[in-house]
């Protein structure tokens, strides 16, 4: 439904194009196996709160099977084979990826609820673009860091969130493979069905038996794979509490680790600023991604002179989005992932109004039916505020101001988060001076959530560490002999 003042037609991507399976097995081997217990769980759109699909329930048998099956294709078949060769996979599941584009698009809004529009123009062209990136860096590791003599690390044990199911999983495999590594890939258990798609794209690609293995399941299904004694290398995005624990479970073993998780970024607009770009940055940063990115501008912080023009230009934008069906090409908020993350938005919300922080919300008649959320401002917030200071991963934006660029960097440091920030000004030598004191490890300069294959991508402090992304996303799946 609307959040503007006028209706909309709606203008539905249709679901035809989908092929699902009513129930999914594990990808292990090559083949598609039954979970050793049995057990299966629902996968629900949660636009409507509709059963798409039961997913395998994996566990610790069927993750040793798996990790077996990547060792063995690692040993007899992937280690052996040449970069170019090697490439050619990749390049070959990067143009299948290409084909079923749409299909991957809406089979990504309908397991996730974001809009298709997002889907369809970002997700799925920048998962097939890591796809192409590193199929070209296949045959080119020596060159990429000459003198090193670069080498696969070996069985690579990955584990992805729910909010961009496709591309972090790209984002992982991609360069795993290229670098000459096997995988055994986790995703998340709300949005597994793209992974699982994939796992059927790689037979068509004719991809070598156990090179990539699928297993699916909750949190225990995770942690099975952590704990696998064979692996060389463990990937996790995802919160920052378990990768807390998988760095604790990983020290003291020889397994290599990157992590990518939480972030509460800044996003700063100073007084001379282009403010009309600079709010729609903002409506891009932390609300037409629901907040559902852990880069996420959700922090906002405008010099005071500025403060009541930008705030305002804020709620009027707010009042012209369309809140409703990720599947209506009108829509830009769709629906959250699930149950349990619109209760925690909701918890953040009272919160933010216990501690006494001022609420803007557009008027917005939500669906009856699904998980949504109205886009929440709220002013007047204290910088120990816990709405201020912890990751919820929503549509809410919590806004400061500031009057020095000493003020702005200190509130902006201000968190143990250091994932991303932004800066929004007309002067050059401001940008590279804050770039430079923002304990960020992305800065995004008058744009905001801008990601290309080439580019590195990971954070400081509690957002993790590691890099993925660009050539430094090489060196993550690869060990050197100088």
């Amino acid at each position: 439904m609307s959040t503007a003042n006028w209706d909309l037609d709606p203008s539905m991507e249709s679901t035809a194009i989908v092929q699902l399976q009513p129930k999914y097995d594990l990808f292990i081997g090559g083949c598609w196996q039954k979970p050793k217990s049995g057990k299966y769980f629902a996968t629900y759109n949660p636009a409507d709160e509709s059963v798409l699909s039961e997913i395998a329930y994996g566990n610790q048998d069927d993750v040793n099977l798996a990790v077996e099956a990547a060792r063995k294709a690692y040993n007899e078949v992937w280690s052996k084979m040449s970069g170019a060769e090697r490439g050619k996979y990749l390049f070959r599941i990067a143009r299948i990826m290409q084909e079923k584009s749409r299909e991957l698009a809406v089979l990504e809004t309908l397991d996730g609820g974001k809009p298709i529009r997002e889907s369809r123009d970002i997700d799925i062209p920048l998962a097939c673009n890591h796809f192409f990136y590193y199929a070209g860096w296949a045959d080119k590791l020596a060159e990429a860091f000459p003198g090193q003599k670069p080498t696969a690390l070996g069985v690579a044990g990955q584990i992805t969130p729910w909010n961009f199911p496709l591309l972090m999983l790209a984002w992982k495999i991609a360069p795993a493979l290229a670098c000459g590594n096997t995988v055994v890939l986790k995703p998340a258990e709300t949005t597994s069905l793209t992974a699982l798609k994939f796992a059927e794209i790689c037979e068509q690609a004719q991809l070598p038996a156990g090179v990539v293995n699928i297993v699916t399941g909750h949190g225990d299904t995770g942690a099975a794979l952590v704990a696998n004694q064979d692996l060389d290398k463990i990937a996790f995005t995802g919160s920052t509490a378990v990768g807390k624990l998988i760095h604790k479970a990983c020290i003291g073993t020889s397994k290599k680790l990157t992590l990518e998780l939480g972030g509460k970024s800044a996003n700063i607009i100073l007084e001379d600023a282009p403010i009309d770009q600079a709010v729609e940055g903002i409506i891009n940063a932390i609300f037409f991604n629901q907040g559902h990115v852990c880069c996420a501008g959700s922090r906002l912080f405008v010099q005071e002179s500025i403060a009541s023009k930008v705030i305002e230009k804020l709620k009027f934008r707010l009042q012209s989005i369309y809140v409703g069906n990720p599947l209506d090409k009108n829509t830009d908020i769709g629906a959250v992932n699930s149950k349990k993350q619109l209760e925690t938005i909701e918890k953040y919300i009272a919160l933010g109004l216990e501690e006494g922080a001022e609420i803007f919300q557009p008027t917005c008649n939500l669906p009856s039916k699904g998980y949504y959320c109205k886009p929440t401002l709220f002013t007047d917030v204290a910088q120990s505020a816990r709405i201020a200071q912890e990751e919820i991963f929503g549509p809410v934006l919590t806004i400061q101001t500031f009057r020095t660029l000493e003020e702005v960097v200190q509130k902006a440091n201000n968190s143990p988060y250091g994932l991303a920030a932004g800066v929004w000004t007309v002067n050059g030598a401001r940008i590279f001076g804050l770039s430079q004191q923002l304990k960020a490890g992305v800065v995004w300069a008058n744009t905001y959530n801008k990601f290309d294959p080439t580019s590195p991508f990971g954070g400081y402090k509690e957002s993790g560490f590691g890099r993925e992304g660009g050539r430094h996303g090489l060196s993550a799946y690869l060990q050197f002999k100088n």
